[in-house]
């Protein structure tokens, strides 16, 4: 039974599963070795709890035992859990080492979940001691709102493991979808083409980025191509978009867009840095 959540990464996305796993009645330790990054997740999270107490959802009460739970911390000592979840830099390099470091200090039972969106499951895996309890646990953004999260079953991962994450799932009252490892996993695979299609009639001049987000959001979509790339951050969804492309031997359907490159290049991410494809 998972009663202790570390969550390694204090990012938009890490910060945004603590709360949700501190909202859920467990015990939280959220770690980053950024002190600043940990400052703005401390931030961010109480700004959260202060939402959603103004809004009568949760007592004053409820707000400070759900902040109590939480453990912000720079130590990764500190991450003994029944449960680690990384949400670190999307590499697969620094995500297989964070892994091995915290293998050392937790039980062989630990269950090891990577937030990864699109990197092999299999892959990280098979670098990892125990690897039948590591497996995927894709959480969108933010975190506390989206309902979805893709519990991805890399070729090792055991049936045991999955049915614990997807039951801890239920209980932080997401829905959890099962689904075998593969390149971008169902929701990113499927995405890359909202997106990509999007830039390409920009950049062929058939359309306006206003004009696709207008058209897209009057047909029943909550957030137009644009407007969701500039919340996520555009280098984050190309990362992803070059993973797929990678993982697909190249292949000219999933080609990065020059126009998201060239915003990459020049630090326009998104509303993270005040620009992106609109201005903030």
């Amino acid at each position: 039974m998972i009663q202790t959540i570390a969550v390694a990464g204090a990012g938009t996305m890490g910060s945004g599963i603590a709360l949700v796993a501190a909202q859920s009645g467990h015990q939280t330790i959220l770690f980053d070795l950024d002190k600043i990054v940990l400052e703005k997740a401390i931030s961010s999270i109480k700004k959260s709890l202060q939402y959603l107490s103004d809004k009568q959802a949760i007592s004053l009460e409820q707000k400070d035992q759900i902040l109590s739970r939480i453990l912000f911390t720079k130590k990764i000592s500190d991450c003994i859990a029944d449960l680690v979840i990384e949400a670190i830099v999307e590499k697969a390099s620094p995500k297989i080492e964070l892994f091995n470091q915290l293998a050392i200090i937790n039980a062989p039972a630990t269950i090891f979940a990577s937030n990864t969106s699109s990197l092999s499951i299999t892959e990280i895996q098979s670098s990892v001691d125990n690897p039948q309890r590591v497996a995927g646990m894709h959480f969108f953004n933010p975190a506390p709102v989206m309902k979805l999260v893709e519990v991805v079953k890399g070729l090792q991962t055991t049936e045991t493991t999955v049915q614990a994450i997807y039951d801890l799932c239920i209980k932080m009252k997401k829905t959890p979808v099962i689904c075998k490892d593969a390149p971008g996993f169902v929701v990113n695979r499927i995405a890359r083409h909202y997106y990509l299609e999007a830039m390409h009639l920009v950049e062929e001049g058939l359309a306006t980025v206003e004009n696709v987000d207008t058209i897209m959001e009057a047909t029943g979509f909550k957030m137009g191509p644009f407007k969701l790339m500039d919340l996520i951050g555009l280098d984050v969804n190309l990362a992803v978009s070059k993973s797929i492309y990678e993982a697909f031997d190249m292949e000219e359907r999933f080609t990065p867009a020059a126009l998201q490159i060239d915003k990459v290049n020049r630090g326009e991410l998104g509303r993270k840095t005040s620009k992106g494809f609109y201005t903030y």
